[in-house]
């Protein structure tokens, strides 16, 4: 005799985790709150009247998708003032945001429609932070360096080697070694489709490269731009070739 089985003993067996993911999935299913995700993934906190003009969307429209956002958890604020600042909550947030683009971003042989987008894609292409690291061909010319020169391993456990902490320690990059963050990880490059370094090693090093002038940032996107300085330093300090950073 077949055992019947009603809809609230199936709903009592569905994995509980699914209504979190149904909700996370609703939050980042509209185009608009996605392009201030997207936005937001440079790492800095943006007002939210600057992130109305980037969605083209009005004041309180762009109110009314933050708040979804930030009481589904993806995003903190902060008031300053008549100002209300918005910023991805954490790390793990910015990473799934990531992963999510990797897999859904254009083609990167196929040429874009336009100057200006031919422009801005190049220059996002070139260099650019991802969330709080780099990554775009800088970000693989300095893995690239650290994992030949023995500094980084990027084959089974992802990690900084003895010479790796050393070198860091000797360039005046400070590692936080408490954090529960890992301190290396590999993440996926959606424009060289490679892995690019991550992490509290990725965030260190990327710090480092703006606070001493190894980079700027240009325009209100993730594109960054090496310097002068930087591609001495580069060349100096890891042996990257400058004309692969222009």
């Amino acid at each position: 005799m077949l055992e019947r089985v009603s809809i609230n003993d199936t709903r009592n067996r569905r994995d509980a985790r699914a209504p979190g993911l149904a909700a996370l999935a609703g939050l980042v299913a509209d185009e608009t709150r996605a392009a201030c995700l997207l936005a937001l993934l440079d790492g800095r906190a943006w007002t939210a009247g600057e992130l109305a003009r980037h969605a083209g969307v009005a004041a309180s429209t762009l109110s009314e998708h933050l708040g979804k956002l930030v009481a589904g958890g993806l995003l903190t604020e902060e008031r300053q003032g008549r100002h209300r600042y918005v910023r991805l909550a954490d790390t793990r947030i910015a990473q799934l945001l990531e992963d999510l683009t990797a897999q859904v971003a254009p083609d990167p042989t196929r040429r874009p429609r336009g100057l200006r987008a031919s422009t801005a894609g190049s220059a996002m292409a070139r260099a650019r932070t991802c969330y709080d690291h780099l990554a775009g061909r800088l970000g693989i010319a300095v893995t690239d360096a650290l994992t030949a020169r023995g500094l980084l391993d990027l084959e089974g456990q992802v990690g900084l080697t003895e010479a790796g902490l050393r070198w860091f320690a000797g360039n005046g990059i400070p590692l936080d070694l408490a954090t529960r963050r890992p301190l290396a990880r590999a993440c996926l490059d959606w424009t060289e489709r490679r892995p690019h370094l991550a992490g509290a090693a990725g965030a260190a090093l990327c710090r480092h490269a703006f606070d001493t002038g190894w980079c700027v940032r240009i325009g209100t996107e993730r594109a960054v731009k090496v310097t002068e300085a930087g591609e001495k330093a580069l060349s100096e300090h890891l042996g990257i070739d400058a004309t692969t950073l222009r």
